[in-house]
């Protein structure tokens, strides 16, 4: 490993007179990673270390929330160690490396990514416990409202969605898209009971959660199916589990005597019971 790392900034080194006159350039600092890891043994620690192409302070950014400074002095080389307990560890850490010359310029380094080691346990006061289990199970089975409009009559039915494989690209908060399974019933309506598929594309957006645009099939299993399009926006957190979500979906009828309805609804989004690739 510490020949890996002589290597390392050996080549840094070379390359910096090349990178100093791009970086001057482009107005950007390079940064190299040294190192990036979680300890595996106990107790765990993220440890990161890198150069820059010049002296300049340097801070981290975990998932785009928490923010802890590197260097506070102007320097080079960079290192930081924090305590697996500072941090809320699930599947591992995604950083930013935020880096400031003397003349206050920034340079935001692409996201990195840390997996946890194999055989990592989260400490105890961060396992929820059976009755927070069972508390969020409840709250995951509140079913959402929803309003309909069809022509000029309108409606209320409720409705519950399951994702039931979400699959994971960059991010941990939220997954790049997901399929999930829904049931509606619709009250005083000829036909009650609608049962969904479909999936849903996930954009993090700043200032909110994300944005879902989302397509989908529905069938009452008796010969009336549909097609439907759709866009929600997960506006907050409740207790990093649920995110409340307003939704719009526009639902097409594909037999000869359906009707076309809009849908408005609220509802709480969690990945409790899903498949996660």
């Amino acid at each position: 490993m510490r020949i890996l790392k002589t290597i390392l900034i050996i080549l840094f080194f070379a390359l910096k007179l090349s990178a100093q006159t791009d970086s001057s350039a482009s107005g950007k600092i390079e940064i190299m990673i040294i190192d990036s890891y979680i300890s595996p043994d106990e107790p765990h620690k993220f440890v990161l270390s890198f150069f820059t192409s010049e002296r300049c302070r340097s801070k981290i950014i975990l998932d785009d929330k928490s923010s802890y400074d590197v260097s506070k002095n102007l320097t080079e080389d960079h290192k930081i160690e924090l305590g697996a307990e500072k941090l809320k560890l699930q599947r591992g850490i995604l950083y930013h490396i935020v880096a400031t010359d003397s003349a206050g310029n920034e340079t935001k380094s692409e996201l990195y990514e840390v997996k946890l080691p194999d055989g990592f346990v989260i400490p105890d006061e961060k396992d929820p416990g059976i009755f927070s289990i069972c508390l969020g199970a409840v709250i995951f089975a509140i079913p959402a409202p929803a309003y309909l409009l069809e022509g000029s009559g309108h409606r209320w039915s409720l409705s519950k969605e399951i994702p039931l494989i979400n699959f994971y690209s960059n991010g941990y908060n939220y997954p790049a898209g997901y399929i999930g399974l829904e049931y509606s019933y619709i009250f005083n309506a000829e036909r009650k009971n609608y049962l969904r598929l479909g999936y849903k594309q996930m954009v993090l957006v700043e200032g909110i959660k994300y944005i879902a645009p989302g397509i989908g099939t529905f069938t009452d299993f008796k010969g009336y199916n549909g097609l439907s399009a759709e866009i929600s926006a997960g506006l907050f957190q409740i207790q990093n589990v649920f995110t409340f979500y307003l939704r719009y979906r526009y639902n097409f009828q594909t037999v000869s005597d359906g009707k076309n309805f809009h849908e408005f609804s609220i509802g709480l989004y969690s990945n409790f019971f899903s498949l996660n690739l």
